[in-house]
């Protein structure tokens, strides 16, 4: 196909629950290649080589999540073979029932599919793609948050929590991204699997921005370590959360709760989804990522600072948990964080 005469369709649907910037981000980027770079480089516009449109079941605007009404470039039977379909999140919160809310959109996604269309999801959107069945066997991400709920509403499916996108199904034709601004990442692999990873280049370049190669472990937060409905375990919780700096902090919570020591590990991982020992070693990074981001301290003075005696064993257990080392954490989220402090001069940031 020549793209520069007939641009390649793409479908991004507009539902209530939808995000308006990961919408409209999406459709920014899908509609620069061919035209951005040729104007940056050479002062005139080129043509589009993808025709992105939004579309919403009846055609009809939407109110998005956060308020902002979408109005769309049509219906579903207005649009009625795209190359791709794109999902933005969903605001719905995990394990929410979406049976009977997405009807008419699931029956079109499925039609589309079988005739070939390439079906992308962005964060919790994913959980649509679940819904209609296409996940069945097949590999799949989403935001961390709603990595468990995935996998609880769709069995056979296989939710890999640490990846930032994953391309899966026959002929790979179904795309996910995880969390936040992975869309990004998505957006850009559609546009190097329409046209050409030079142009998705062009397109990074021009909007500046970085692909997630970490994944998304390092943004996941204690989403199963809030406080249980174990009144025992709750009280242990609540006192490890000042106190797991200590020496054995695990033999200090099972003496405090005077029970059995196998009675106490039974049911604190009913509780929480994790070992004491595995708790402690979360609540100690997370110290140590806040310490990483704001502080100039040694990874060494850190790791002692959490309660690790041994720094070498910290910064193996640190990429293990969350997927890149303490001084990778440090570039990534400490630079941010300076960035966006108050009072930064805006001739600094960047």
């Amino acid at each position: 196909m020549d793209v520069t005469k007939h641009p390649i369709q793409v479908a991004l649907i507009a539902t209530p629950e939808a995000t308006a910037s990961t919408l409209y981000g999406m459709y920014d980027l899908l509609k620069a290649p061919g035209r951005d770079w040729a104007l940056v480089t050479t002062g005139a516009p080129g043509d589009s080589l993808l025709a992105p449109m939004v579309v919403s079941a009846d055609g009809q605007p939407v109110v998005a999540a956060n308020g902002v009404t979408i109005v769309p470039d049509g219906s579903l039977a207005d649009c009625p073979d795209p190359a791709v379909i794109c999902v933005p999140d969903l605001f719905v919160a995990p394990g929410e029932a979406l049976a009977g809310r997405f009807d008419a959109v699931i029956g079109w996604m499925r039609e589309c599919f079988e005739r070939g269309t390439m079906i992308a999801s962005a964060c919790s959107g994913a959980l649509l793609l679940g819904e209609a069945g296409l996940l069945r066997g097949q590999d799949a991400t989403t935001h961390w948050a709603y990595c468990d709920a995935m996998a609880q509403q769709y069995p056979g499916v296989r939710v890999l929590e640490r990846q930032a996108l994953v391309a899966s199904g026959d002929g790979q034709r179904l795309i996910m991204a995880g969390g936040g601004t992975t869309w990004i990442d998505l957006t850009l692999y559609i546009i190097s699997r329409l046209v050409s990873v030079d142009e998705a280049m062009h397109v990074a370049r021009i909007y500046m921005v970085n692909w997630h190669d970490f994944g998304q472990q390092p943004y996941a937060r204690l989403a199963r370590a809030s406080q249980s409905g174990d009144r025992l375990i709750a009280d242990a919780q609540v006192w490890i959360a000042d106190n797991y700096r200590q020496p054995a902090p695990v033999k200090a919570m099972i003496e405090r709760a005077g029970i059995p020591e196998r009675s106490f590990k039974r049911r604190f991982a009913q509780a929480t989804g994790m070992s004491p020992l595995e708790y402690i070693h979360t609540l100690r990074l997370e110290d140590a990522k806040q310490l990483l981001e704001a502080s100039g301290d040694s990874v060494e003075a850190i790791a002692v600072e959490v309660g690790y005696e041994d720094a070498s064993f910290f910064s193996r257990l640190f990429r293990r948990k969350v997927g890149i080392t303490p001084a990778q954490y440090r570039r990534k989220f400490g630079g941010m964080r300076r960035a966006l402090s108050p009072g930064r001069a805006a001739h600094e940031v960047g």
